[in-house]
């Protein structure tokens, strides 16, 4: 049974961190690219980080680069996000996404909220 859990949202003030964990199993974690993307309400869901299925290679949306880092342990069938310098604009559902190529459809968790606000 595939899985995908995230965890490690939470409520923080602006400037704070916070480390978002996705734990996978069910399938072939190392031969999978991950992303981590998210959905703020009445918007639509946005890619925030992307990783290679051997962690060679990341991505970033203009917006949170410099701020996020996207990693992975495939050891511990792990990918994380680590997101520093949190803005009120950063508040959203996050979710993990695993896909093995762009020709095939991929896995969805199911979201951990993260709210940046005083």
């Amino acid at each position: 049974q595939v899985q995908l859990v995230e965890s490690g949202g939470g409520l923080v003030q602006p400037g704070g961190s916070l480390r978002l964990s996705c734990a996978v199993s069910g399938f072939g974690f190392s031969l999978y690219a991950m992303s981590w993307h998210r959905q703020a309400p009445g918007k639509e869901r946005e890619l925030v980080a992307y990783i290679t299925s051997n962690g060679d290679s990341t991505n970033y949306a203009d917006s949170v680069k410099g701020r996020f880092t996207i990693s992975r342990d495939n050891a511990r069938n792990t990918v994380y996000l680590q997101m520093n310098s949190l803005k009120p604009e950063d508040t959203a559902v996050y979710y993990c996404y695993a896909r093995r190529s762009p020709w095939t459809s991929g896995y969805w968790g199911q979201g951990t909220q993260v709210t940046v606000s005083q």
